[in-house]
């Protein structure tokens, strides 16, 4: 049997229940566990050591992680972020299939790359949701982030604006990209933009995959907007994580059943 596992502080079912479902699918004998690392760089070992085929990464270890592998794929060397690892005979290489999932989305729903965007975070999934834009033709980009470090740090990298608030700021399309609304979090019930911006805005999109309606993506749907969700977000970059792993892509439709599955919790 072949493992493989996903590093998280907070971990999910949702890219359990989609690998395991696939692997069901495909008459795989593998297996994929979530866990919650009390230590990265053991855990990381312990990818190498006990020979486990893949490695999904999650916040906050997605920048962490790029000390402990031996090879960092353009996907991830590009934008300094990681969130899935291939072992390979014991050796590590790291990839970044986040920048794929929201690279992917924003064409899916055609939005326009003359909208001005506000992406509100500064971490390793902003890292691949500004690369993403930057490379999609966005230029009216503005990076919200308490860090100045970080945030002017990622928003000069790619030629946007950084401010540390939002201090009343609209946009065309704003992007949650902190853990604000995630199921389980300090931040769970709370709204990542203020009602102002959501009714400004005319594309609402939160990276945050659990839950699949987060506050944001509730209070955007009702006031008639167009949305793209985390939960999107999850299944694209998970499959291309499924197609690294095992050298398989899944048809559509077994990808919409290990979509279906993974959400029927």
């Amino acid at each position: 049997m072949t493992l493989c596992i996903s590093l998280s502080a907070r971990p999910s079912n949702n890219g359990t229940r989609f690998h395991n479902h696939l692997y069901g699918q495909l008459g795989l004998n593998w297996i994929y566990k979530a866990f919650a690392p009390t230590d990265l760089a053991q855990a990381v070992a312990g990818v190498r050591g006990l020979g486990i085929r893949g490695c999904a990464v999650s916040m906050p270890y997605k920048e962490d992680v790029i000390a402990l592998v031996d090879e960092l794929d353009p996907s991830a060397k590009a934008i300094d972020s990681v969130n899935t690892v291939v072992n390979t005979d014991g050796r590590l290489v790291a990839y970044n299939t986040d920048y794929t999932a929201i690279e992917q989305l924003l064409e899916r729903n055609a939005v326009p790359t003359g909208h001005s965007v506000l992406v509100q975070g500064s971490g390793g999934m902003a890292k691949a949701t500004i690369a993403a834009l930057r490379d999609a033709g966005f230029a009216n980009v503005t990076v919200i982030a308490r860090n100045e470090k970080t945030g002017r740090a990622l928003a000069e990298q790619y030629g946007f604006r950084w401010q540390a608030e939002l201090d009343g700021g609209t946009a065309d399309m704003i992007v949650n990209v902190t853990p604000l609304g995630m199921e389980g979090g300090n931040g769970a019930d709370a709204l990542s933009f203020p009602q102002d911006a959501i009714d400004a805005a005319k594309v609402v999109f939160d990276v945050v995959a659990l839950p699949a309606e987060t506050p944001l993506i509730r209070a955007a749907r009702a006031a008639g907007k167009h949305v793209i969700t985390g939960a999107e977000v999850a299944t694209i970059q998970a499959l291309e994580q499924f197609v690294l792993y095992t050298g398989i892509r899944p048809t559509d439709e077994q990808v919409r059943a290990a979509e279906e599955f993974m959400r029927d919790q």
